[in-house]
């Protein structure tokens, strides 16, 4: 009997090991009849017309018009003609801010004060249970008010919860006196380093915005989301993201809360983003990562990079840290977040770990202390460190030469030229302006632009910020012939800075950003052809589909 089961059993082995080697190795996908494009390795755009997947999300063939097709596919997609291109790759937005911001209030459409106040006081009555009312979006550059707004403004329309509100930029909170009095703020208050409390005319109380690391006043007694808010918030922002054809990011600024987010996503399968994760703090970076950066987890889809610091503020609070003082507000200069040599340790503290640096630096005094830092952090810290510097807005001509040293990666946002442009006039002056968002002499001089949108601060939509990086003009075209047009770059440097090189600003390369055989399937189907459309046209594209890992997960069946 026991010779019997063990000849059955070596029987049913040699039969399985046939069936093995006889079947299909692969079960892969064919995406066919397309108008397919992508960015190769020499930063020419490649056409091609097909793509094969294998059934792990990695791109095994890319087909020409005349190139056989493979038989041994299990699957096969009619791509109906449509354009096909990578997956857009956001290098630099906030991921659960994105996602919050779906279920909290939302200034960003307002016009005017009355409007945001309007918008505020129905918000809080279609929800009476919330303790506090919390939002983001405004902006008194675009209301026209001439000033900031006031806590009293709000107290006449909601006196009897706390109001706490963030600004477009995300460096100013608007605040009622419910909610400053709840934090203990007073007139008595000292403004932190870094921060600034906007205080009423001849006198020190509080007028009701909060400026840069002033926000942690009222911000540490807001209450803070649940583990299941944030994984809402992250289910929301991935629909948002994949709606516009984003399929990897760059989050700045994850804090150990959105790592933790990140993870049960991932563990659960629902996961589908690609994220490159820079922590908020040395802190966070630590309890994330500990002596190194992760490993990419869950097919690719996360890692933590490095770190994310900020030296200075943003333009429209006047907290961008400049060499000259506002040409707006005569004797300030913006407000440094760190000193020189705390901006050192931490870049310092962070490379020898071998984490990646990315620095916020909005203002021209902001920017020349990064670069002085890297110049001299890179006499110890050698080999490839993509240091990173973020925003990048106005910057000294005299500077400009220097990003391209030691590899330095400019990640800038298209859509904030057009945003800001007439802010920046006032803030800056009209002599002052030859440096700022300026994106084609960051590629003359040798480094490498990686494009995103800052969402929320912008909406994450890479077209029409093809769309301004190609004209310099905004949504209505305007100014007629573009604003400072000799920094526009083509449609191909657009197109390969919010794929292939936002994918290397991230250390990425190799693995997804391009539709090359070995890198993820992660592509969309777009209803025309940004290399060959107007800037109109361009930010009139819509997402057909969106793929990532060779799965649609736009749009989704019902």
């Amino acid at each position: 009997m026991k010779h019997s089961l063990k000849r059955a059993v070596m029987a049913a082995a040699a039969l399985l090991t046939i069936g093995f080697i006889s079947a299909p190795v692969q079960a892969d996908t064919l995406v066919d009849n397309v108008q397919g494009m992508t960015i190769g390795s020499d930063g020419r755009v490649i056409h091609f017309t097909g793509l094969v997947i294998t059934t792990d999300g990695h791109v095994r063939e890319v087909l020409g018009r005349g190139d056989k097709r493979p038989r041994d596919v299990d699957y096969q997609v009619d791509g109906k003609g449509q354009v096909m291109l990578p997956g857009m790759v956001d290098a630099h937005l906030h991921v659960m801010d994105v996602g919050f911001n779906a279920l909290t209030l939302d200034l960003s459409q307002t016009n005017s004060l009355a409007e945001a106040l309007d918008a505020i006081r129905d918000f809080a009555t279609r929800n009476p249970g919330r303790p506090w009312i919390l939002g983001q979006g405004w902006n008194h550059e675009k209301w026209g008010l001439g000033r900031f707004p006031t806590a009293a403004e709000l107290d006449a329309i909601l006196p009897d919860r706390p109001v706490w509100l963030q600004r477009v930029d995300g460096h100013a909170a608007w605040a009622n006196s419910l909610a400053i009095k709840t934090a203990g703020v007073d007139a008595k208050t000292a403004d932190p380093a870094g921060g600034r409390i906007i205080r009423m005319a001849g006198t020190r109380a509080p007028q009701g915005v909060f400026v840069d690391n002033a926000r942690e006043l009222v911000q540490r007694v807001v209450p803070q989301p649940r583990p299941e808010d944030r994984d809402l918030a992250l289910r929301k922002a991935q629909a948002q993201l994949f709606a516009r054809g984003v399929t990897a990011v760059a989050d700045m600024g994850t804090s150990i809360e959105d790592w933790q987010t990140y993870r049960r996503a991932g563990d659960i399968g629902t996961l589908k983003l690609r994220i490159m994760a820079y922590a908020d703090s040395l802190q966070s970076m630590s309890l994330i990562a500990g002596p190194r950066p992760t490993p990419w987890l869950y097919q690719d889809r996360l890692r933590l990079n490095g770190l994310k610091l900020y030296l200075d503020g943003a333009l429209g609070s006047r907290g961008a840290l400049l060499k000259q003082p506002y040409h707006d507000e005569a004797g300030h200069s913006g407000l440094p977040r760190l000193s020189p040599a705390q901006l050192r340790n931490l870049m310092s503290r962070a490379a020898m770990e071998n984490f990646q640096v990315a620095v916020h630096a909005i203002g021209d005094a902001a920017n020349a202390e990064v670069l002085d830092a890297i110049e001299e952090l890179s006499e110890s810290y050698q080999g490839d460190r993509r240091w990173r510097i973020e925003h990048a807005q106005i910057v000294d001509p005299a500077d400009l030469a220097r990003f391209g040293r030691h590899g330095v990666i400019a990640s800038m946002q298209p859509l904030h030229q057009p945003s800001d442009r007439l802010m920046a006039e006032a803030r800056l002056g009209p002599d002052r302006l030859a440096g700022a968002y300026a994106w084609h002499s960051m590629i003359s001089n040798g480094s490498r632009l990686a494009f995103g949108s800052d969402a929320p601060v912008e909406l994450p939509d890479a077209f029409a910020g093809i769309a301004a990086a190609i004209s310099r003009t905004d949504a209505n075209g305007q100014p007629f012939g573009g604003w400072l047009p000799a920094e526009a770059v083509t449609r191909e440097q657009a197109l390969s800075a919010f794929t292939a090189d936002a994918a290397y600003a991230g250390f990425a390369e190799g693995k997804f950003g391009r539709l090359l055989p070995g890198e993820r399937a992660d592509f969309i189907l777009v209803d025309r052809d940004p290399l060959l459309a107007s800037p109109a046209d361009i930010r009139a594209t819509r997402v057909l589909e969106t793929w990532i890992n060779g799965e649609k997960v736009y749009p989704l069946a019902d």
